[in-house]
């Protein structure tokens, strides 16, 4: 089972639901700055990234020298481990696997707090708890990955502010905000606590996974400085460069997303629970839901699979187990597949599930009926 979704190269799959991108696809203009990006190739791309600096700064409304930019989220993350090298690294669970990878790499104990199913996985003020003087970093995200779920705007800042007093730096993970409409982002806070890093990215909205491009925010001068010191030189090229000044100018987009999201989302939902699915409400363009499956038989992942749907499967995130899934929301073509075969799904273990008990009372299922 591997750590993240979109592994098309090792599964045969017709549609991946395992990956998080928006089913809108890529903006026509972003296309075309990839396009005019080819003609570039034969230079060095811009190691400050001025214009795209400047295209971001914009677009946020915050100062220039607030970003700095990476080769997707997943390298922010890691030079901001290594840029402040914790020696221990608190993390909600279940959360991004990300997060583990870049502490452990820069050598950080990690100490993780188990979020609370009765409470929808939902952090609350019982993570202070974990927050003893000892910890250097809190990895958040916003929404989590792979639950959906917000934060509670008063949870976070208060724990801000907690955070702030113990010297403990925030890593907020907004990658997947801009699908939320306009829910609960932490960016206006980035003015009030230098302790916080916002880190968000260009792959998800845009749908642009393999172009890589992500940025933190951050007020504090010097532990950007520290964090674009982890860098390599060059690391965006001139293809990242050019997209994520295309991208920048595209609010409408965004905001049409947004909208088709919510629709198709709750298609999605309703159609999971029709199934007899528990479906945690969603605020993203993802939905986490659990299904109870019987030892021996194929799983719900096997069977889709089989039928060239690659889902989600959450079993290996800590504080999940076996039957938790995670599906990306998609076009409707193409979620109206998937519950296709969820229902068949469903239909088969009907039909085992009546074939055992027929055989158990001594007769077969034609003489029974």
């Amino acid at each position: 089972m591997g750590i993240h979704g979109g592994d098309i190269y090792r599964n045969q799959a017709a549609v991946d639901f395992s990956v998080n991108v928006n089913p809108l696809g890529t903006p026509r203009r972003v296309r075309a700055a990839l396009h005019r990006a080819a003609a570039q190739c034969g230079r060095y791309p811009d190691m400050e990234a001025a214009a795209l600096r400047e295209a971001v700064g914009g677009m946020l409304a915050v100062p220039g020298e607030y970003l700095v930019f990476g080769n997707g989220a997943s390298e922010l993350f890691m030079a901001v481990a290594h840029g402040i090298r914790p020696k221990k690294t608190v993390i909600p669970a279940p959360s991004f696997y990300g997060y583990e990878y870049a502490a452990k790499a820069a050598g950080s104990e990690i100490r993780y707090c188990e979020l609370r199913r009765e409470n929808g996985f939902d952090v609350t003020g019982e993570l202070c708890a974990a927050l003893t003087e000892d910890v250097d970093l809190l990895f958040l995200a916003n929404p989590n990955n792979p639950t959906g779920r917000l934060l509670d705007g008063d949870t976070v800042m208060d724990l801000l502010r907690y955070c702030r007093e113990k010297g403990i730096y925030v890593v907020l993970d907004e990658c997947f905000i801009e699908f939320c409409g306009g829910c609960r982002s932490f960016l206006s806070a980035v003015e009030e606590f230098e302790n916080l890093i916002l880190v968000r990215t260009f792959t998800k909205i845009f749908s642009i996974p393999g172009v890589r491009l992500g940025y933190l925010v951050c007020k504090n001068k010097a532990l950007c400085e520290k964090t674009a010191a982890q860098l390599p030189e060059w690391n965006l090229s001139c293809f990242a460069q050019e997209a994520g000044r295309a991208c920048a100018k595209e609010a409408a987009f965004v905001k049409k997303t947004q909208a088709y999201i919510r629709k198709e989302r709750r298609f999605l939902e309703e159609g999971l629970r029709k199934n007899g699915f528990a479906v945690l409400p969603s605020m993203t363009n993802f939905i986490l839901f659990y299904v109870k499956e019987a030892p021996g038989e194929k799983t719900l992942y096997e069977r889709l699979l089989q039928q060239g749907i690659l889902i989600r499967d959450c079993g290996n995130f800590r504080g999940l187990g076996g039957g938790c899934y995670r599906i990306a929301v998609k076009r409707r073509r193409e979620n109206k597949r998937l519950l296709w075969a969820v229902a068949h799904w469903r239909e088969e273990q009907g039909d085992r599930r009546e074939s055992d008990r027929v055989c158990a009372a001594g007769g077969d299922r034609k003489t029974q009926l």
